[in-house]
């Protein structure tokens, strides 16, 4: 594929001959001037979008990728149902080692003017998740786990992660504790945002997918189930010691 070609085709030039004939025609003119001025700073400061890994690929790159999967080179990988991001996502951690955005040394993600500072949609918690599954379908279990970690790193709000937990469930196996699990202990955790900020869309992904719900529930009730068990011991404990302090002689 070509590099895409970026064109700014300015507006037609007015006409250069311009007539002084006092303050009010001036002062058009230097109007004319300072909107020229201020469209020639916008342009200047516009930038073309990022480009993914899969907007420019070399030729070789297809057989490059059959290798580090450990394929024939004659071998016809078909992902018709696979997005587009996400595929781009792969080929870049293949040449790279990483995708975009990257996860820096601080545990942070790298910022950029293309991500919003919270994901209130789910965009965010969708790529990772796609990039996941796919790392999953190829046997990349380390683009696997890269992934499920930048998953714990985007900020969000309930409605996307209620997006992520939907994805989820409908993506990967019932097995699949290791990205199911986070799900159903983020959402037992926060019952009260269930009731109040998001009880519909909740009551229709319980309906949907009932192992969600299950394994909500199972979680409540196994933290319930823990908290029980601390409180019998410390009030055992508690017993034990009095009872214990009873039975002690006087000494002399």
């Amino acid at each position: 594929m070509a590099e895409p070609e970026v064109r700014i085709s300015n507006a037609p030039e007015e006409s250069a001959d311009v007539e002084m004939q006092g303050g009010d025609d001036a002062g058009a003119e230097t109007g004319v001037a300072d909107a020229q001025g201020e469209e020639d700073t916008e342009i200047s400061q516009l930038k073309p979008p990022r480009q993914t890994f899969v907007d420019s690929p070399s030729p070789s790159r297809p057989f490059t990728l059959l290798r580090r999967l450990h394929l024939p080179s004659n071998t016809s990988i078909s992902l018709p149902d696979t997005d587009l991001e996400a595929t781009s996502a792969v080929l870049e951690y293949l040449y790279t080692g990483e995708y975009f955005p990257h996860k820096l040394s601080n545990n942070n993600l790298q910022t950029d003017t293309s991500i919003p500072a919270t994901d209130e949609t789910g965009d965010q918690l969708l790529k990772h998740a796609k990039v996941y599954t796919l790392a999953e379908k190829l046997g990349m279990p380390a683009l696997r786990a890269l992934s499920h970690s930048k998953i714990h790193l985007v900020n969000s709000n309930a409605v996307a992660e209620l997006a992520y937990a939907r994805y989820v469930y409908s993506h990967t196996e019932k097995t699949d504790s290791t990205i199911r699990k986070p799900v159903a202990s983020f959402w037992g955790q926060r019952s009260h945002v269930l009731r109040h900020e998001t009880e519909g869309t909740f009551r229709e992904m319980c309906l949907e997918f009932p192992e969600f719900a299950f394994d909500v529930l199972s979680f409540v009730l196994d933290a319930e189930e823990r908290r029980e068990e601390r409180k019998r011991k410390s009030t055992a404990g508690e017993e034990g010691a009095a009872h214990g302090s009873g039975r002690k002689r006087a000494r002399g």
